[in-house]
């Protein structure tokens, strides 16, 4: 499964910006689906999950309430919208692939076995 992440650039804070992730695979529906993000200097971190219905989504709390997660399954796409970002949401983001997610290890890297090559969000103060 290749992933190919696109949509970053600069925003300035409270705008919004949409990434978007497309799957080259015929099965993109085995797959859960996430984003992550790392800061410089910082290790990659977990930002949201999309179960592979689209049914069940998780966020971390630091983006809880503004960024939102979706999937179009017939467009092997997912997506990540984000709303009144603030200059601390800088970072580049990553989508990420598993067909065997649960729960409790959602936001551990090590639960994805296909990976984006990123795409770089900027937010402006």
């Amino acid at each position: 499964v290749q992933l190919q992440a696109s949509g970053g650039g600069l925003v300035q804070a409270g705008d919004s910006l949409r990434l978007s992730c497309v799957a080259s695979t015929r099965t993109f529906t085995n797959y859960a689906v996430g984003w992550f993000r790392q800061a410089p200097g910082e290790e990659r971190k977990w930002v949201a999950t999309i179960s592979w219905n689209g049914g069940t989504t998780r966020y971390a709390d630091s983006v809880k309430g503004r960024f939102a997660i979706s999937r179009d399954n017939a467009k092997n796409t997912m997506y990540l919208q984000m709303n009144s970002p603030k200059p601390e949401d800088t970072a580049v983001y990553y989508c990420a692939a598993g067909p065997r997610i649960i729960l409790s290890s959602l936001q551990y890297p090590g639960s994805y076995d296909y990976w984006g090559q990123g795409t770089l969000v900027t937010v402006s103060s």
